[in-house]
């Protein structure tokens, strides 16, 4: 009786069979002409009044400057925070098409500390165009509501309003009021 013996796949030939396997997930999508477009849904406009560059004033006083950018064919909206202390912000705004709705991801060069680093979701959209975010901020075993609010005012400046609420919501205090003016073209700070 003789026994067949089967070759074994050297590590060369393992690798090509891997290779293979994972084709699909490396193919090509499709092109972008049978993607729906972000430009085609109007939800993914509700931030334009805020797009641009800014001084941001509080009591007359410049706090900070901050810039907003849609990108990615506008799918996404950032924002690039600065203060005049030198902290900073960054985040990224999208509509999440799995969970239905806006939603936003603010890291700060503080992330370790409370509010360093929150995740809000659109709560409202207000009849003047404005948008509100609402999130979650934990410290300890606290949990404190934080809202964000943003308002296009007539004159093209934007109001911006952090509340909280330690309260589940029934009451909210104001910890961050200011007025963005937007910097002229050509001109910076």
């Amino acid at each position: 009786m003789r026994l067949q013996t089967r070759h074994h796949a050297g590590p060369a030939r393992l690798g090509a069979v891997i290779l293979l396997a994972l084709v699909p997930l490396w193919a090509p999508r499709a092109p972008a002409s049978q993607t729906p477009s972000c430009a085609d849904r109007p939800e993914f406009t509700w931030l334009d009044f805020w797009v641009g560059e800014w001084r941001v004033l509080t009591g007359g006083q410049q706090i900070g400057t901050n810039r907003i950018r849609k990108i990615l064919d506008g799918c996404a909206v950032t924002e690039e925070w600065t203060d005049a202390r030198g902290g900073a912000g960054f985040s990224l705004f999208y509509v999440s098409p799995d969970a239905g709705g806006w939603r936003q991801v603010w890291v700060t060069n503080t992330a370790l500390g409370p509010g360093g680093v929150k995740e809000k979701r659109l709560a409202a959209r207000l009849r003047d165009g404005g948008v509100r975010f609402e999130g979650r901020i934990r410290s300890g075993e606290h949990v404190v509501l934080d809202r964000t609010t943003l308002r296009p005012l007539e004159d093209g400046r934007v109001r911006q309003t952090i509340e909280r609420s330690s309260d589940g919501g029934t009451s909210w205090t104001t910890g961050f009021e200011a007025i963005y003016v937007r910097v002229a073209a050509g001109s910076r700070g």
